[in-house]
């Protein structure tokens, strides 16, 4: 990025502006052409004898210092340039940032494993979040681009009279914000652990510096170039492995466009696997367990005493007997693992029979991946009602995805960077093409590491399998492990546990290509949630800094202590959140949904309402996003069972389950109710001010008006 200035503003003229894009073509194209060469670089040294752990090193340490570079480049104190990049990106480039921004490590990492799993029922989060930029485009970021301000809780502050609705936005801001970047934490450690062999926790805080030191030291300047930078590696990380697979199992270079005559091959191998007697075996060993699990719980104290003296009787046993140390470690290890008490007892076994329960079902737990969904229309009442629920939680997790997407803050935050109204428009649709390079992509890589798995993997011996699956082991079992359950050394579907976590990550390494491959994959993952949890920090330092100190707390702070206030809030709050990360509190796909649930029940019926109905008013608008948000948060606290685990929820999960919808999609019940109580409170009380309708009817019609101050 060497020669490349980062100092044009937007009152510069034509000639200077498109010089200014002139130039970025110029570096960007070096830039994509230098990444390619040192892939190629590190290639021909792996074949000359460079190791798997040193490639991993290089890969890590070059991506982050590249983002290091353009963060000490792109240095501010500058308000506007920290806050809003100075508003001069131009359209193709902030589309290109707002889709590094927006494909977070559950969009690069999460999506294509979330429908491995689940298969057709996987597409709700691909239809959802792209049917989010529709709504975006339509409805809010060229209205929020003319009203010109620095972020959402401003927009709220000054639609909706005051500072009441700024600090609910604040509030709001930081929780669906702190919640999305704990899912890039977990995923940085996970992506940095697999690189450097560092421990899970220590992965955590190593990749944390590659996100501050961008977002620190330039704010939305250093983040949005850095962010162009992250996309170009992400997407041909992604790419070049599923082309490679692609043209391996089709011959045909187009992945996309060919998977379903994979799909067809995946559908007849399924059904093999459903009546392969081996399979049958397993399934019978996990109902085997199930069954004694549940007559444990039956009568937790005795079977909790007889646990413990069955172990502390083996250890006693191999000592006695001078047993081999590996032994005596092991059966030490099995004592200390047993509960502490009843209550740790119930939750242990509780937990280990549902995955017991699931691995019961054929194919490992997994739907077919060409079902739609679960149940039969045609069957008896518990069918009907099986099809009925899942039907109803893939619309409602559409619904909550789209609509959340619409209202991140993170993501509007990037078109008031753009240089005028119309750019904003054409931003969004660069979003749109950028972002639909990898979601267009994503089932297919989905099918094409099923078929993978399910031809090349599964039936292989236990002294055969390839090494990705002990390394992977390694990084954590939770991700990846498998079994002998049957005891007879061949590993069968039901035997291999694997996360949808790992499913891109690890697609090289099932393909079979080099290990530069797959350490440019986990480059593109560390891309992907490097550039999205610098979006997500600044937009909670900001909302702290600007919102909070300098709108309500101190009007008259100069620039550079507020730019100064904002960095060092981002430092703690990053350092908060690799804190929660580092305690694995759920999947990262469910992490980010839940972002997006707040985010849609807090801000969506505000914004949409703040813009085309001039009555909405601040009672109305106030009381509806605390209704939205807290309906959505209690149904989350009392379904999701982690956050049960912290409330101290101990009643069954279906006492608190409405309409069989799950907490993946509590906004869809947050949304409505915002949108009835911001309607019902502003007609039963005074109308906003005659300047604040006059705002409205400029931010819709702005030939209404004068020119305005932000066009």
């Amino acid at each position: 990025m060497a020669g490349m200035s980062f100092e044009h503003g937007s009152g510069y003229s034509a000639a200077d502006t498109a010089a200014f894009k002139k130039q970025l073509n110029k570096v960007y194209g070096w830039y994509t052409g230098g990444f390619v060469a040192f892939v190629i670089v590190i290639a021909i040294a792996e074949q000359m004898g460079l190791g798997r752990g040193a490639i991993g090193i290089v890969f890590l340490l070059a991506t982050v210092a590249l983002y290091a570079g353009i963060g000490i480049m792109s240095r501010t104190n500058d308000a506007s340039e920290y806050y809003v990049a100075g508003r001069r990106v131009p359209a193709l480039y902030n589309g290109m940032a707002t889709g590094a921004d927006w494909m977070s490590a559950a969009s690069f990492i999460g999506m294509a494993g979330t429908v491995y799993l689940t298969g057709y029922g996987g597409l709700a989060f691909i239809m959802g979040w792209t049917g989010g930029y529709c709504l975006v485009a339509l409805f809010l970021a060229p209205y929020l681009r003319k009203f010109g301000q620095f972020t959402i809780p401003d927009f709220l502050g000054a639609r909706y009279e005051g500072n009441m609705a700024r600090f609910i936005g604040i509030l709001a801001a930081i929780l669906c914000s702190f919640t999305y970047v704990v899912a890039q934490i977990y995923g940085v450690g996970i992506i940095t652990t697999r690189l450097s062999g560092l421990a899970f926790e220590i992965g955590i805080f190593v990749g944390l510096g590659g996100i501050l030191v961008c977002s620190f030291l330039g704010g939305m300047r250093a983040v949005t170039w850095t962010q162009v930078a992250q996309y170009i590696i992400l997407i041909v990380a992604y790419l070049v492995p599923l082309v490679w697979l692609s043209v391996k199992q089709t011959n045909i270079p187009l992945p996309q466009l060919v998977y379903g005559m994979q799909l067809e091959k995946v559908t007849a191998k399924e059904k093999q696997l459903i009546d392969d007697p081996k399979e049958k075996e397993v399934i019978a060993v996990f109902k085997a367990q199930s069954d004694a699990l549940a007559a444990k719980l039956k009568d937790i104290p005795a079977s909790l005493a007889a646990d413990r003296a069955a172990a502390q009787k083996k250890v006693d046993d191999l000592k006695a007997a001078g047993g081999p140390l590996a032994e005596v470690q092991a059966a030490e290890k099995a004592l200390a693992a047993v509960p502490k008490d009843d209550a740790a007892a119930r939750t242990a076994w509780t937990a280990a029979k549902a995955a017991a329960d699931a691995r019961t079902r054929p194919l490992a737990g997994m739907p077919r991946h060409a079902s739609q969904f679960a149940g039969d229309p045609n069957g008896d009442a518990a069918a009907k009602k099986a099809f009925d629920e899942s039907r109803r939680n893939f619309l409602a997790l559409i619904f909550c995805l789209m609509v959340g997407t619409a209202a991140l803050p993170h993501i509007l935050m990037r078109y008031y960077t753009t240089p005028s109204v119309k750019e904003a428009r054409s931003s969004v649709t660069w979003s749109l093409f950028f972002i639909f390079l990898l979601y267009f992509s994503a089932p297919a890589l989905a099918v094409l590491v099923k078929y993978e798995m399910f031809t090349m993997v599964v039936g292989t011996p236990f002294d055969k399998l390839p090494e990705w699956i002990s390394a992977w082991n390694r990084v954590d079992p939770a991700l990846l492990s498998v079994s002998d359950v049957n005891k007879d050394g061949i590993l069968q579907l039901g035997e291999l546990r694997i996360g949808g976590d790992i499913i891109v990550l690890a697609t090289p390494a099932i393909g079979g290509l080099p290990f530069v491959i797959s350490g440019m994959v986990a480059a593109g993952g560390l891309a992907a949630a490097l550039s999205t949890a610098d979006g997500l920090l600044l937009t909670i330092a900001n909302a702290l800094s600007h919102d909070l100190y300098y709108k309500m707390i101190d009007p008259n702070a100069p620039t550079a202590r507020r730019v100064m206030i904002s960095k060092m809030l981002l430092l703690v709050v990053a350092l908060l959140a690799a804190l929660v990360a580092a305690q694995k509190p759920a999947d990262i796909l469910f992490l980010v949904s839940a972002a997006f649930s707040f985010a849609a029940a807090a801000f969506f019926p505000a914004l949409v309402l703040g813009i085309f109905w001039k009555r909405a008013n601040k009672w109305g608008a106030v009381l509806g996003m605390v209704a939205g948000l807290g309906i959505t948060f209690y149904y989350m606290a009392t379904t999701q069972p982690w956050l049960r685990g912290v409330f101290g929820v101990t009643s069954p999960i279906a006492d608190h389950i409405w309409w069989g919808i799950q907490p993946i999609s509590a906004g869809a019940f947050g949304v409505p109710l915002g949108f009835i109580v911001i309607i019902v409170v502003s007609l039963l009380t005074p109308a906003p001010k005659a300047e604040v309708q006059e705002l409205v009817e400029h931010v819709r019609y702005p030939n209404l008006r004068g020119a305005g101050a932000a066009a």
